[in-house]
């Protein structure tokens, strides 16, 4: 005889989520997620309770996406800063753009110039 196929509630997500795991505060996370749907039966009769799913679908319904992309309207540089500059043969020392833009410099903003034992610091005269 063919076993009979159970249709599967499906997981709940976003309002009804977080609705149902507030109602649960005292239950563990394993819990919660098996009452939210994020649980199933392998084929073998045991109970397979999937918490990462149900994290991610938490997180994604309170509104955090780790995976989030850089927005579009950013601009992005070819290297990251490297905090680090050298000595030009002239004596000079160059202080790159993308620190510039990192410090939202203008055009004829004055510095001053304090020595540490190992560094300088450049500290924005208001």
């Amino acid at each position: 005889m063919p076993r009979k196929k159970t249709s599967t509630p499906k997981p709940l997500t976003g309002d009804e989520l977080i609705a149902k795991v507030k109602k649960l505060e005292q239950a563990t996370r394993e819990e919660k997620a098996k009452a939210c749907g994020y649980s199933k039966v392998s084929k073998d009769g045991s109970e397979r309770i999937n918490v990462m799913a149900f994290m991610n679908a938490l997180l994604e319904a309170e509104g955090l996406d780790l995976d989030a992309k850089v927005k579009s309207n950013e601009k992005s540089s070819g290297r990251a800063p490297s905090y680090r500059v050298s000595v030009q043969s002239n004596g000079n020392l160059l202080v790159g753009s993308a620190y510039s833009q990192r410090m939202e410099l203008q055009p004829g903003d004055e510095f001053e110039i304090s020595l540490g034992r190992k560094h300088i610091h450049l500290s924005k005269v208001i």
